[in-house]
Formats: structure tokens, sequence, C-alpha cells
């Protein structure tokens, strides 16, 4: 086969489903008006979750998974993007029903891709990759709704995962005082380092929820769902703001209207994989300006392609810390 290159793989099977590493060649590729060169990706909670099988993630079989890269474009019929072009991608069902980052190469729709910002290294975009972007989204969603640094502090749930990790340095460094909720409280020096203030222990939220708790926070961003996104709501401030982009606790929310109706607290829900080209540039334009690449560095760990199915095991059992970053 000519011009062959590596690919991580999903198929179904009657025992359920398989991954493997196999030969294929750019002819084997999805249909796309731009063909990347794939340098680098990444593993999010959303890749474990395909990888593993541990919910319907992918809808395509077989699958190359990935719902992030980084690369340079090697041929373009789309009128914004030209060879040599540097581009990042998140999302647009990248990874579940379009190949995805997993692979030397991808052929993609240009309406997807995204001009790698010039200040960034393509390691550094898969270092933030999706959860970074969304926690770019969430904190960007939170000042539109008026929550400022001297309306108090704003907890951060999931605090050790991805989306945590980078929210709590990009609102340490926009001069928020961040609570980092986490189930690993022996990472406090980690969230320290990162710029949290107070580490509050994940079991402090995730019981059942009541009506209206105390009033702790004045935002929040939750990737957890479920009773914890239920308990952050009831302790939220008058007028506050939370921002939901996660299910690592489930997809229901056990809550009660009292939140909104007597505290005119805002629930703001962060769509990371359709999100409008223009919402995405902000969001990597305010990366590039806002996140300390120091931090950045310090919460992200570099792994081979050959190591993502074991990663993805990892991430699924809360076992990964801050940012996987996959050298393609």
């Amino acid at each position: 086969m000519a011009n062959t290159f590596q690919a991580l793989m999903v198929e179904k099977t009657d025992d359920g489903q398989k991954t493997s590493f196999k030969d294929i060649s750019t002819d084997d590729l999805m249909d796309g008006d731009v063909e990347v060169a794939v340098s680098h990706s990444t593993v999010n909670y959303k890749d474990g979750l395909a990888l593993t099988g541990k919910a319907p993630v992918v809808r395509v079989w077989p699958m190359i998974p990935g719902i992030d890269f980084a690369g340079t474009v090697e041929s373009s019929s789309h009128g914004g993007f030209k060879p040599g072009d540097e581009v990042v991608l998140n999302g647009f069902g990248v990874g579940e029903t379009h190949f995805g980052g997993y692979a030397k190469k991808a052929r993609v729709k240009g309406d997807w891709l995204v001009k790698k910002p010039a200040s960034l290294s393509a390691a550094q975009t898969m270092a933030i990759g999706t959860a970074g972007y969304t926690a770019m989204l969430s904190v960007i969603a939170l000042e539109k709704a008026g929550v400022v640094p001297n309306d108090g502090p704003i907890v951060v749930t999931g605090a050790s995962g991805g989306v945590g990790s980078v929210s709590i340095a990009l609102l340490a460094k926009l001069g928020y005082e961040v609570i980092a909720s986490t189930g690993r409280t022996e990472e406090e020096s980690y969230l320290k380092s990162l710029g949290a203030k107070e580490i509050i222990d994940r079991g402090e939220l995730s019981g059942d929820p009541r009506p209206l708790g105390k009033e702790r926070w004045a935002g929040a961003i939750d990737s957890v769902g479920s009773k914890t996104l239920a308990n952050v709501l009831a302790s939220t401030r008058y007028g506050g703001a939370v921002a939901a982009c996660g299910l690592a606790q489930g997809m229901d929310l056990p809550a009660s209207v009292a939140p909104f109706i007597l505290r005119g607290v805002s629930l703001l829900g962060i769509d990371s994989v359709m999100a409008p080209l223009p919402k995405r540039q902000e969001a990597w334009d305010r990366l590039a300006a806002d996140l300390d690449l120091a931090k950045l560095g310090a919460m992200a760990s570099t792994i081979s392609l050959a190591d993502v199915p074991q990663a993805a095991e990892q991430i699924m059992a809360g076992q990964v810390r801050g940012r996987l970053v996959v050298e393609v």
C-alpha cells in the first residue's frame, strides 16, 4: 500500500469493541477538503470513553479516535487554508463520527479548523486541547454573565483533571480567588501551584443535595455534573453563575429551582464540540494571551501514540493529573 502510516483504530466485534494499531493510507481517510500531517494529539475524558467503550461516544465503525489534533496542512481545496499552515482541531464529531487525531494524517473539513496561535507550539495547543479550550469557554461565559473577581471566589470541580487544571490557572491569572474541589487531596500542592487558594474534598459536594445551602462562591466551573453540580448551584451566591461543561459523576441534575428563583443564579451551558468559529477563535486568542505557559508546562505530560490505550484506562480511573500530550 502506498504511503502507509500508523493509526490507532477501534472496531466493533461480537464481544464488544477492540482497539489495535493498523497501517492505513491516505486512500482510507474520510472525506474532507483539507489534509493535515498530524504532529500532536491528546487524551481527554471523552477520548477515554471512546477507547474503553464505557459510553457510546463512537457512532461510526471502525473509527480512529482522538477528538483533538494539531498539525500542518499538506493539501487544501478550502479557501481558508494552504499547505504549510499550522492548524488546530477540537471537536466537530472528529474521533466520534469522523476519523480523528490518533493517526499520522487526517482529512477533515476546513471549516472545523482553527489557525494555531503564533505564540503557542503545536505541543502546547494539545497540552491545552479540548479540556483547556472548554475551560476558556467557561471562563468567558462567567465573564459575560458579569462575574468579576471582586464578587467572591470561584469553585472549580474535578480540579485535578484537564478542564479543572486549566480553569484554575486561567482564573488565578485573571485575578479570581479559586477554590479547588478534588477527590485527590494529595494533589493539594499541585493545585496550589496552579493558583488555587483553598482545596476542598469532593465529598463535600458529591452527596445528596439540598435545595439551598450556605452562599459560598460567586461562580463555578463544573465538569462533574449530577449531585455535584446540584450542590454547587445550591451554594452559589446571589446573582452568581455556574458554567456546566462535563458529566464525570453523571448526566442527571437532581437540583431544585430554588437557586434560580430565590438567588437569581444563572446556569451556563458550555458546548465545545459544535461551538461556532468566532467563539473558537475568541477562546484560542484568549488562551494565547491569558494562560501562564509555565503552569501549562507543569500540568502536562508527554506520551507516545503507543501509550494512548493505557492512558485511556487511566483517565477513566481518575488516575491522570492535568493534561496528556500525545506525540503522533
